[in-house]
């Protein structure tokens, strides 16, 4: 199963959020077994890259960055992308961006905890809670 994770959820990870570390944990050690492809929309990169520099010291957000680069496959982004973004009717303009580039990346769905940011999507949209719960029935 092929799954965009947004922002938020990496987040939650990385920054060890509670409680919300606890599903975005068990997900991403899914990818790293291998029973998710996880993918990161590319524009989610370098927000990610500078909010760590700004919560961790600086060799912690590189290593941190490196680790999630070398795990997830990453959407990209391109004019096809933000053309579709632009007219999508999407509230944020950041979240249809997500959403395209995880379309055109051919992703069977996303995972998120603000799934009202995803309102009219035709891709399946899962809370980590919802996602994880799939996996175990499976």
């Amino acid at each position: 199963m092929k799954i965009l994770f947004d922002l938020n959820v990496v987040l939650d990870l990385l920054l060890e959020r509670e409680p919300f570390v606890i599903h975005a944990g068990a997900l991403t050690g899914e990818v790293e077994k291998g029973r998710l492809h996880g993918f990161l929309c590319a524009t989610s990169v370098t927000t990610l890259a500078y909010l760590l520099s700004r919560a961790l010291p600086r060799n912690e957000a590189q290593v941190a960055l490196e680790q999630m680069l070398a795990l997830f496959e990453i959407a990209p982004v391109d004019s096809r992308v933000l053309h579709q973004a632009m007219k999508s009717g999407f509230s944020d303009f950041e979240d249809a961006v997500q959403y395209f580039s995880a379309v055109h990346a051919g992703v069977d769905g996303l995972v998120t905890r603000n799934g009202r940011d995803f309102q009219g999507a035709e891709l399946p949209v899962y809370t980590p809670e919802e996602l994880w719960s799939i996996l175990q029935l499976n």
